[in-house]
Formats: structure tokens, sequence, C-alpha cells
């Protein structure tokens, strides 16, 4: 019986635009680093960002990041950089917020559930320090503490859509993949949650569909829609 439900962030509790999002990021992390060649520093972040998202080795998000950018910069340099991106993100990071938006529904069924006694997690794509991720849910309307398990770079192994990345939540949270249902935005990104046997729910505002492969979701809506699913599911009290 689903017990615990694994929200995606960006594009889902949080509406977002992301082609104005990495705009944003990218010009104000160019800024902040002024000093840096900002088109090396872009290219940088990216292939530093692309190890994470494929690896598939038992090191943290954070470790493979660093590692991988370390061998892209001026040897001895390591530690001045994970300085400032750790100031960048109370920082310049904060502009981004222009991109994103809140919305009541999502904001109601995350409510709605935790008062059915459901648990609630943040099932965001862990390529951000919590920080970040931190400052993504305030903009939601939300607190962290909203959510009783939260991914993120310095704590998580993999990335979606590596199944590992799902695998690891259920083993953090000591859950059974039919006791989870995960929603998002992505198809190609939280849909593959299926594959291990989580239920999911496909949010249709914000979609995101990366090819041209039929949708199979457990179930799909809109916010409104969602919002009422959660309405029906059944107290656990």
């Amino acid at each position: 019986m689903i017990n615990t439900i694994l929200f995606d962030l960006d594009g889902t509790v949080l509406p977002l635009d992301m082609d104005a999002f990495t705009k944003i990021y990218f010009k104000e992390i160019s800024a902040f680093f002024r000093e840096t060649d900002g088109n090396k520093l872009v290219s940088n972040i990216w292939t530093a960002t692309n190890a994470m998202i494929h690896n598939t080795e038992d090191k943290t998000n954070e470790e493979v990041f660093m590692k991988t950018f370390e061998t892209l910069i001026p040897e001895g340099e390591i530690e001045y950089y994970k300085k400032r991106f750790d100031e960048f993100y109370d920082n310049g990071f904060l502009k981004t917020k222009a991109a994103a938006s809140q919305n009541e529904w999502i904001k109601k069924s995350i409510y709605i559930l935790k008062s059915k006694n459901y648990k609630v997690a943040l099932a965001t794509n862990p390529l951000f320090p919590a920080k970040a991720i931190h400052h993504r849910i305030r903009w939601a309307g939300l607190e962290p503490e909203d959510f009783f398990y939260i991914t993120a770079y310095e704590n998580n192994h993999f990335c979606k859509p590596q199944l590992q990345y799902y695998e690891e939540i259920l083993l953090d949270t000591k859950k059974s993949p039919k006791e989870c249902l995960m929603v998002g935005n992505d198809v190609q990104e939280d849909l593959v949650a299926s594959k291990i046997g989580i239920t999911t729910f496909l949010i249709r505002d914000h979609l995101i569909h990366r090819t041209d492969e039929k949708i199979v979701s457990d179930y799909m809506g809109n916010y409104e829609d969602f919002y009422y699913f959660a309405e029906n599911l059944p107290d656990l009290k």
C-alpha cells in the first residue's frame, strides 16, 4: 500500500521556466567568478555535471563533480573553487528565483497528504548542494521541514534517470517500491521509477518529454487533478 510520496522539485513542486533558469544561472555564476574566463567556466561546469549524471560508482555526486572539475582547472585551485561555489549559492544563485513561481494546488496537495499521515519526500535530481535545493523549496512556498527526506549532491550517489538513484532513495528511507508514488513532470527522468516497481503520477504542467515514445504512467493530469487525486487517497491515521 502506498504510504510515501516522492516529489520532483523543478517543474513539479516548483513551477519553473528551465530555459530562463539556466540562462540566469550561468550569467550570474560567470559574473560571480569574474576573474575566470566565463565561457571556460561554463564548459567546465557542464563537463563536471555530465560526469555526475553518468556516474554509476559509489561516490557522492559532490565527489564526482569536484574530482572532474579539478582536472579542468589549474593544479591546486580546487579548494578556492569549492569555497566560491558555496558562497555563490547564497548570492548570485538567488537571482534565478525570477524563473520560478508558485502553484497553490501542489502546495495544498502536499499539506493534505501530510495531514493524512503520508510520508512526503523530495526526490529532486541531486545536481545541486542542499542549500540551493532549500532555496528552491522556499521559492515554492514550502519549507525543507515539510519533507522527511531530500536528495542533494552532498549525500546522494546517483542522478536521474539512473535506476540506482531510486534504489538509493528506497534504501535510505527503508521503503519498498510498492509503498511509493513518484510524482514528476519529466517523462524520462521521473517515470523511469516504474522500472523498479514504483507507482508514477505524471504532472503534465511544465511537461518535459525528450522523445516521441508513448508516455506510460499509472496516473497523469495537471496540478489540480493531482490535488483531487491526493484528496481521494485513504487516510493512513
